[in-house]
């Protein structure tokens, strides 16, 4: 009888087995709806952007903002400690990226050019 329940409905047989075994046990209820709960989050999309809200401000005025500082006010606002990765994913769903100052001129001579030129250039006389 599994088979021919695991073909009209598509499921995988021992799936259905263990459909049956959650009606028997629990009823209609145990089966029907959604038993999945989703926005497991600390706090609503509102309270988020207030939290962010004075780093905005700071970084649009150019300022570095570093995790650690937003993970500290997010810490405070929620009551207990949080892991660095639920920040990121804060920053993710309120649009913020990663924004770094480059760390040299994008055409600066490579080091062996710069050492070559240096050996090029007579020694200065005074």
């Amino acid at each position: 009888m599994g088979a021919e329940v695991s073909q009209a409905t598509g499921f995988h047989a021992a799936y259905v087995s263990q459909l049956v075994a959650k009606y028997r046990d629990h009823g209609l209820e145990a089966i029907s709806g959604n038993h999945y709960g989703g926005n497991h989050r600390n706090m609503s999309f509102e309270e988020e952007a207030a939290i962010l809200a004075p780093f905005k401000a700071r970084a649009e005025k150019g300022e570095l903002v570093e995790i650690s500082e937003i993970e500290m006010a997010y810490q405070q606002a929620v009551g207990h400690s949080i892991g660095t990765s639920q920040i990121y994913y804060v920053l993710h769903r309120h649009g913020w990226r990663k924004v770094m100052p480059r760390s040299r001129h994008p055409k600066k001579a490579s080091e062996e050019v710069i050492e070559t030129s240096k050996k090029l250039k007579p020694p200065s006389v005074n």
